[in-house]
This record gives structure tokens, sequence and C-alpha cells, in this order.
């Protein structure tokens, strides 16, 4: 079953964020436009630098509204600990929320049981606490914040004018579709 216009299931987590310690449930999501980024665990190859990426993008992020939150089973010492020890994870600003007991990577259905760890899995939540995006990479593929960028400038486009859709590649400026029987065969 897909996940796509689900609402997210309640939860209650420990972050690293800022330089201290936080709380985060589904309450906080409430009201803005968010995107959680599962990766499999701190210290590892590819997980620092599409959090890099997404720390590089971040300002975009917030200039549209959108709360990155990344996720993974570690724990919420442990994100500490890296942002100490790694140039690419000091230059996050958003929030890192830890996991330990998988209960959040369940509910979005990317964990791997036998690992304990997560499958890369990118989430875009709209302001009512549904799920709009999701994709699903294996460990060994990295995301692109610009591609998450422009997948979150479209699900807000959508959001704003829900009788229309936005076409491969499509970025703000661009013309979107009011989907009718006179588009079929057209296109």
């Amino acid at each position: 079953m897909s996940l796509i216009n689900t609402e997210i299931k309640p939860f209650k987590a420990q972050a690293f964020h800022n330089g201290a310690f936080v709380e985060i449930t589904e309450a906080d999501l409430k009201g803005k436009w968010s995107a959680f980024v599962f990766y499999p665990a701190d210290f590892t190859f590819v997980c620092p630098t599409e959090l890099g990426d997404l720390a590089d993008l971040y300002p975009e992020f917030e200039k549209i509204g959108l709360e990155i939150y990344a996720v993974s089973t570690d724990t919420h010492f442990t994100h500490k600990a890296w942002y100490d020890a790694s140039d690419t994870i000091k230059k996050i600003n958003y929030p890192m929320i830890g996991d330990p007991t998988g209960a959040i990577t369940r509910n979005f259905d990317v964990m791997i049981e036998e690992e304990g760890l997560a499958l890369r899995g990118t989430f875009i939540i709209n302001p009512e606490g549904v799920i709009k995006t999701a994709e699903i990479n294996d460990l060994g593929i990295g995301r692109s914040a610009a591609d998450l960028l422009r997948k979150a400038q479209a699900a807000q486009y959508v959001a704003a004018h829900p009788n229309e859709a936005c076409p491969a590649s499509w970025t703000p400026g661009k013309e979107a579709l009011t989907p009718s029987i006179d588009l079929v065969g057209k296109i």
C-alpha cells in the first residue's frame, strides 16, 4: 500500500538541532511543509554527501517554507558527535532526528529489519500532515537536494492550484498543465 495521501503517524523523538537536543513530534509538522529524509547511518560514506547537499540548499528550502528533517536509527547523541567530528555535518541547520527504536522508520516503511537501518527514503509532507511525495532508494544510491527542492515546489504549486498538474522537469515559472479532454493525445 502506498503512503501517498496518508497522514503521518504520531511520533515523539529526540533530535539534535542548532547545538541543542530538542523533542519533535508530528504536531511540530502541522501548519508547514516538511521533508523527512531518511538515511542509513551517521559516520558513513554516501550519507554525509546527501546531508551536506541539503545543508547547501537549506536556505532555498527555508524560502519556500519547508523544513527538512534528517532521520536515521542513530541516537541524537550520535548525531551531535557526528556534527562535532565532521566539517560537512557542521553545515547542517535543520533537525537531525534520532530514531533508535526504528518506530518512525517503520512508520514510513523504510526499515531494513535485518540491519536496523533505514533505506534512503524521502517524503514531502503538506501542512496538514499528509504525505504528498515518496522516493525510496537503495543504500548505494544518493539523492539530489536540488531535485527534492523542485519536487517540493511542484507539490506546493499543485496544492495552490488544485486543477493543474506539473509536467516532467517542471520548475517555478514554467507552464503547468490543466488536465482536460482537450489535452488527450496533444502532448
